[in-house]
C-alpha cells in the first residue's frame, strides 16, 4: 500500500465530517454520503488520486466492523416477540412486491439478474440508521424500536438469501454449509456459559485499558476469524461480520460502556470511513451519466417494496405520520446493495453498468429517505434531548413490550 495513494482516503474522511458538521440541522446529510462523493471524486473517474484497490484490505475491515456495529445492535431474543414477527412479515411483504416488480419488468426487458434485485428490494441499512436514530433522539422511541426490528430483518435476511442463492455454491450445498456456520456461531455464543471463558474474560477485563486494550483484540479475532471462515465456506464475508457482532452483543455486559464507546472509535474513527470512500471510488459514474433516470427508478422500486409493508401492517401500532417515516426509514439502503452488486457482477449475473444505477439508487435512498422522515418529525419535537429521556444504556432498548411506555407520537 502506497501512502500518497492513502492520504486522499484519509483527507476526504476527514473533511467529510467537517462538511457534515457545517450543514443546517434539519437539512444534514448522512455522513456516508458525503464519503461516497467524495470517493467518486477522488477515485479513477474523476481525479484519479486514488482507487479502490489501494485501499482494499483496510476497505474490508471497514466492511466487518459497520456489520458487526449492526449486528450489535440487535438483540438476540428480538425474534421471539410480537415485533419481531411483524417485522418478519413486513420482509415477507417485501420480497413479494419486489418478485411483483422484476415480474412486471420481465414483460418488457430481459432480466438477468432478476434474484439480486429481488434482494436488493428487502434490504435495510440497519449500519447507516443507528447513527441517524442516535442523532435525532428515536432510539428509545417506539418509532425507532421499530425501525431498529425492520432493520435487523433487512440486514440479516438479505445476507441469509444471499449465502444461500448468490454463493459459488448450490442451494442444497449452501444450505448445508450455512447450517455448519450457524452452529458453530451458537456455539460461540453459548460459550460464554463456560467456565473457560469466565477465567478468559477475568484475565482479559483488566487488561483492557492503556496499552493493553485486551478487549479490542479479541473482538478484532473474533471479527476476522468470522469473515475468513464466512468466506472459506464459500459465502459473503458480510454474513461473518454480522453474526459477529450478534456474538459480541450476547459476550459483552450490557453495562460496558466503555467498551462500546472503543468500538465506535475504532469503527467510525478509522475503518468504516474507508469502507464508503472505497466505495465511491468503485462507482461507475459513467454507467450512472448515461442512465440518470434508472438510480431514480431503482429507489422508488426500493421505497415501494419496503415502504408498503410499513403502511400496511403497523395500522393501530403507529400514527400515520410515523408509519411513513418507518418506510422511509425502513427503506433507506446502501451498504448491502455494494456487497450485493459486487457479488452479482463477479457471477456475470449483473453487467457493471446495472450495478452502478443500482448503487446509485441506493445513494439517492441515503440522501433523501432520512432527510424526509425528519421533515415529517412532529413540530414538538425540539431535538433528541426532548425525544427520549436521558439514557444510560447506549444500545438500544428492547423492542417489545419493555418499550410499550414510550409515546409514538414523542419522535
Amino acid at each position: 500500500m502506497e501512502f500518497a495513494r492513502l492520504l486522499p482516503v484519509v483527507a476526504v474522511s476527514a473533511i467529510a465530517l467537517v462538511v457534515v458538521a457545517a450543514m443546517p440541522a434539519r437539512s444534514r446529510l448522512p455522513q456516508v454520503v458525503v464519503l461516497l462523493v467524495g470517493g467518486a471524486l477522488i477515485g479513477p473517474e474523476v481525479l484519479h488520486l486514488s482507487s479502490a484497490a489501494d485501499v482494499a484490505l483496510l476497505s474490508d475491515l471497514g466492511m466487518g466492523f459497520l456489520f458487526l456495529l449492526a449486528g450489535y445492535e440487535i438483540d438476540p431474543g428480538i425474534g421471539r416477540r410480537p415485533e419481531g414477527r411483524l417485522a418478519a412479515v413486513s420482509w415477507l411483504t417485501s420480497a413479494v412486491i419486489g418478485l411483483a416488480f422484476v415480474a412486471l419488468l420481465a414483460q418488457f426487458v430481459t432480466v438477468s439478474a432478476w434474484l439480486p434485485l429481488i434482494i436488493a428490494g428487502t434490504t435495510t441499512a440497519l449500519g447507516v440508521l443507528v447513527p441517524i436514530l442516535r442523532d435525532e433522539g428515536l432510539t428509545r422511541t417506539t418509532l425507532g424500536g421499530h425501525v431498529i426490528a425492520n432493520g435487523a430483518l433487512g440486514e440479516l435476511a438479505p445476507i441469509v438469501a444471499m449465502a444461500l442463492f448468490l454463493g459459488t455454491k448450490g442451494t442444497a450445498g449452501a444450505l448445508v454449509s450455512l447450517a455448519l456456520f450457524s452452529t458453530g456461531v451458537v456455539w460461540l455464543t453459548l460459550a460464554r456459559r463456560r467456565p473457560t471463558f469466565a477465567r478468559v474474560q477475568a484475565i482479559v477485563r483488566p487488561l483492557g485499558d492503556g496499552t493493553g486494550q485486551g478487549e479490542m483484540r479479541f473482538t478484532l479475532l473474533l471479527l476476522v476469524a468470522l469473515l475468513a471462515w464466512a468466506t472459506a465456506m464459500g459465502f459473503d464475508a458480510v454474513l461473518g461480520a454480522f453474526l459477529a457482532g450478534m456474538v459480541l452483543r450476547s459476550w459483552a455486559p450490557a453495562d460496558n460502556h466503555d467498551f462500546e464507546r472503543k468500538l465506535d472509535v475504532v469503527g467510525w474513527g478509522v475503518f468504516i470511513p474507508i469502507f464508503f470512500v472505497s466505495s465511491g471510488m468503485g462507482l461507475d459514474l459513467d454507467a450512472i451519466v448515461e442512465n440518470p433516470l434508472l438510480p431514480v427508478v431503482f429507489a422508488l422500486i426500493i421505497l415501494v417494496a419496503r415502504g408498503v409493508p410499513g403502511l400496511l401492517w403497523y395500522r393501530g401500532r403507529l400514527p400515520a405520520r410515523d408509519r411513513v417515516r418507518l418506510g422511509l426509514y425502513t427503506s433507506t439502503t446502501l451498504p448491502l446493495l455494494v456487497a450485493l452488486t459486487g457479488i452479482a457482477v463477479d457471477d456475470g449475473s449483473m453487467s457493471t453498468s446495472i450495478a452502478a444505477c443500482l448503487v446509485g439508487g441506493g445513494v439517492i435512498t441515503v440522501v433523501a429517505f432520512p432527510l424526509f422522515a425528519r421533515t415529517l418529525a412532529p413540530a414538538a419535537a425540539g431535538g433528541p434531548a426532548q425525544d427520549a429521556p436521558p439514557r444510560t444504556d447506549p444500545r438500544p432498548p428492547p423492542v417489545g413490550p419493555e418499550s410499550r411506555h414510550d409515546n409514538p407520537t414523542a419522535d
